[in-house]
């Protein structure tokens, strides 16, 4: 049941990066999801992220069985509210925002959707989810009423990350936002990096495989990619590659 869990602190011990495509239904045009679907496969993509601020659950189930038909790729739920939980898929990220102060998405929401994961066979992955400052109006942070955490003050989001480890997370998991006109910064991933023993996740604003080896070489396990694919899916190649090369350099540099 911990199979892709296990996965990802296998890889985290062998410094191999991970990349994974977060489709969001509700603005992923099925024509662009079908080559989507193609790259991925053609250039081993890790995971699909499916999930979004304001995501109807018959379009969850709709991209799920259409990756299903397609791929072998695992699917990992990243749901931004309790009706995009569907038992089709491989596991799911159980996000706490731990970089707001909003009880009702701290623990809340989880209350919720506890049972109906509980009566599942989904892999339920505790995740300590934080809103990075991505310098643009981040959807995220209005449907939750918090405020992400400045995109310069990565003492706050060390300090953050590690209450989340200590509270139990299994990842952690920052986010500049669907549409970032910045990433979350290199320091910031750095710091945070070397304070936490579980695998960090990094996403928002990654439009390319530069910028995706820059966020690795900071300290990121897995990079998480949505907008910039689902503008032009053949990116999949480039940061692929970029993800791949990371993980070639940073075996090498292991004892």
């Amino acid at each position: 049941m911990d199979h892709i869990y296990k996965g990802l602190l296998n890889k985290k011990a062998k410094g191999i990066k991970s990349f994974a495509i977060l489709i969001d239904p509700d603005h992923q045009k099925l024509k662009n999801l079908e080559v989507l679907i193609d790259q991925a496969n053609k250039y081993s993509v890790d995971y699909f992220f499916i999930g979004g601020s304001l995501v109807l659950q018959d379009r969850v189930e709709e991209t799920i069985k259409l990756i299903r038909e397609n791929s072998e790729i695992p699917i990992v739920l990243f749901p931004g509210n309790g009706f995009q939980v569907s038992i089709q898929a491989d596991a799911i990220l159980f996000l706490s925002l731990i970089s707001g102060r909003n009880a009702d998405f701290l623990i809340g929401r989880q209350v919720e959707t506890a049972p109906k994961l509980h009566a599942s066979k989904l892999e339920v992955i505790s995740t300590g989810y934080m809103l990075i400052d991505g310098k643009a109006s981040n959807t995220a942070a209005y449907m939750s009423h918090t405020q992400a955490i400045p995109a310069e003050k990565s003492e706050i989001a060390q300090a953050t990350a590690l209450a989340g480890e200590y509270l139990g997370m299994k990842l952690i998991f920052m986010d500049a936002g669907s549409g970032a006109l910045k990433t979350v910064s290199e320091d910031m991933i750095h710091r945070v990096n070397k304070s936490v023993q579980i695998p960090l996740l990094i996403g928002g604003g990654i439009r390319d495989a530069e910028k995706a080896y820059d966020i690795l070489k900071a300290g990121a396990d897995v990079i998480v990619v949505g907008n910039a694919l689902e503008e032009d899916p053949f990116l999949v190649r480039s940061i692929s590659a970029a993800v791949k090369e990371f993980s070639k350099v940073d075996m090498k540099r292991t004892p």
